[in-house]
Order: structure tokens, then sequence, then C-alpha cells
């Protein structure tokens, strides 16, 4: 017999990061998810990834507070900061994207880095296809005020 779910539970956590302090611990533990069950096999799956990237993961939790994660690929605004050379500032050490998108540029991709991201965020768009899948992309480039050359 199949369990029952009860929720899901979307988080953003560093890879390789994840612990039981805040936003991780609280979250799970109203729950009834085992927090640091949760952390070592998120640590473990994440552990080839790039250590300190956000990984948007979907945790399934069921009646017997048992639970079953998926992991997405990072968000396409950091592959895009990152790819664009944008440096980390203020208290949070996050890369910024342009103070004014669409008259600001705060820094610029190639459309060959665009087909990249594209390609590795593939499973997580709604997309065709690559050319599609790069639409999207180039969108998101503008919204942060990163331009697309080439």
């Amino acid at each position: 017999m199949a369990k029952k779910v009860v929720g899901q539970l979307k988080l953003q956590i560093k890879a390789g990061q994840a612990n039981p302090s805040p936003p991780v611990g609280p979250a799970l533990g109203q729950r009834g998810i085992n927090i640091m069950e949760f952390c070592k096999a998120f640590n473990a799956k994440t552990q080839e990834m790039e250590q300190g990237s956000p990984v948007p993961v979907v945790i399934t939790y069921y009646a017997d507070k048992s639970f079953t994660f998926d992991t997405k690929t990072a968000p396409a605004s950091f592959l895009l900061k990152k790819a664009a050379g944008l440096k980390p500032v203020g208290k949070r050490n996050r890369a910024k994207g342009s103070e004014k998108p669409g008259r600001a540029v705060a820094g610029s991709v190639t459309v060959k880095q665009v087909r990249e991201i594209a390609e590795a965020k593939m499973a997580d768009l709604s997309a065709n296809d690559v050319d599609q899948a790069m639409k999207i992309i180039m969108g998101s480039a503008k919204s942060i005020g990163i331009e697309v050359k080439g």
C-alpha cells in the first residue's frame, strides 16, 4: 500500500551546506520531519555540485514521518550572474543585478553562455527545445539587467 502524502515543502538551500539552523530546521521541525536525517541526505546528494550554490529542493513528507526530496538545478539568475562575472556584495554576500534593469546594464553574457545555461536548466524549464529554453533564460537576463551579446 502506498504511503499517505501529508504535504510538500519547497526550500532553497546552499549545496552541501544544509544544517539544522534556520531556515531549514524550523521549516522541517514543525512538519515532523527528522532534521538531521534530511541534512545528511541533502548534503550527500549535493556533494558533487558547486558548494555554496543555491539548490531548490522539493520535500514530500508522509504520514509515517518519512520523506523524499527532489533537487533542481540552481536558479537561472544565479547562473547568469556567475556567467556575467558579477561580484558578491552586501551583508549576505550575494551578486546583484542592475539597480535599473532595462536602463542600466550590470554585466553581459554571450549567446554561447546562454545556451550552456539553457542546456543545464532544460529539465526544470517548461520548454520543448533548447531554443525556447534560451528565450526563457534571455528574458531572465533582461529582468536582472544583464545584456546578451552576439
